[in-house]
């Protein structure tokens, strides 16, 4: 008799809990699969700061980001797989730095900003300062400490793990600038000499320099359909509202993929920069402008209507900001710098 009642408590402790399994689902398809640590992670940050330190990751938030990871290799792109990842933003590991620019004296904002981070075994991976503070998404690149796959309900595909703790850039395309075990942070600024033309306000020609070499002059009629039209609230950080604007251009990696193709090494270490003719100018990681997932583009654009104080010619539009601060009027000139 007890024995009889014994397996059936059994059995209604496992009906129970299947259950229990099933509804206790959520609508979150995120977190299905285990979530597994990838390793503890120090490191240094350093460049272009008032004191150099070591991240204390207890003070920090944990962040997620859901990624789906793609490469560059010999054969076109190669899909990796589909997870959830959790870290620690460089938002976060980076707000309380003080900056110290080497170039204050003579340019003072800190869209000229980038950071350069560096792996144990000497991969480096750049990323702008914009594309880490100007985003309208924010805390979307981190250093991963802990993973989860995203797997599909029917294939049942388990994606291959990660070993160590990463850096993640969830806008990216392909993972390139994913590079493992990151020991530092070094804050830079594009410390070069510039001429300026304070009195000039409009441009109708900009000079494109690729690693050192004119490639072309370009014109209005350089932006040839197709042509991207994004409407925005145009706000800065300093002066607030511009307006609600409307900007039709060319997204600038196509223009910029007729004179050269993306490669990990450009994805992972490329520069873009942006000059105006006065002086005013904002870097950008090649990644960035070159391999976004988002939709999200960089557009450049030309407005010669002498009407509109905002025209000023030439001018980007970069799509991924809150900010305008980083949509340069009145170009003179675009680098791209291969490091």
């Amino acid at each position: 008799m007890n024995k009889t009642i014994y397996s059936s408590f059994i059995l209604l402790f496992f009906i129970c809990m299947q259950n229990f399994c099933v509804f206790s689902q959520t609508n979150d398809f995120y977190d299905d699969q285990p979530t597994i640590p990838l390793g503890d992670v120090q490191i240094k940050v350093e460049g272009e700061i008032e004191q150099h330190y070591h991240v204390d990751f207890t003070k920090l938030p944990l962040r997620s980001v859901i990624v789906k990871e793609a490469v560059l290799d010999s054969e076109g792109d190669h899909f990796i797989g589909a997870y959830r990842y959790d870290g620690y933003s460089l938002y976060d590991i980076l707000n309380e730095a003080v900056l110290k620019k080497a170039n204050q004296a003579e340019f003072p904002p800190v869209i000229d900003l980038f950071v350069e981070v560096e792996g144990v075994n000497g991969d480096k991976a750049i990323f702008s300062w914009g594309e880490i503070y100007y985003p309208i998404h924010r805390h979307e690149i981190i250093i991963a400490t802990q993973i989860s796959r995203i797997v599909p309900s029917k294939t049942k595909d388990y994606w291959p793990l990660p070993g160590s703790p990463r850096v993640v850039a969830a806008a990216d395309l392909h993972s390139h600038r994913y590079i493992e075990n990151p020991k530092s942070i070094k804050v830079r600024s594009w410390n070069r000499p510039f001429v300026k033309h304070e009195e000039a306000k409009f441009t109708n020609k900009i000079s494109l320099e690729i690693d050192g070499e004119k490639k072309m002059e370009i014109v209005p009629s350089s932006l040839k359909p197709p042509i991207s039209k994004y409407s925005t609230v145009f706000y800065g950080r300093g002066r607030g509202i511009h307006g609600i604007s409307t900007f039709e251009g060319k997204p600038l990696k196509n223009l910029l993929s007729t004179f050269f193709k993306i490669n990990p090494q450009i994805l992972m270490e490329g520069l873009l920069i942006v000059y105006g003719i006065d002086g005013y100018r904002s870097v950008f990681s090649c990644a960035e402008v070159m391999d976004r997932n988002d939709q999200e583009e960089i557009l450049l654009v030309f407005n010669d209507n002498l009407d509109n104080p905002e025209a000023a010619g030439f001018r980007i539009f970069p799509a991924c900001d809150f900010f305008s601060d980083r949509a340069v009027k009145a170009i003179e000139k675009i680098e791209v710098v291969f490091k």
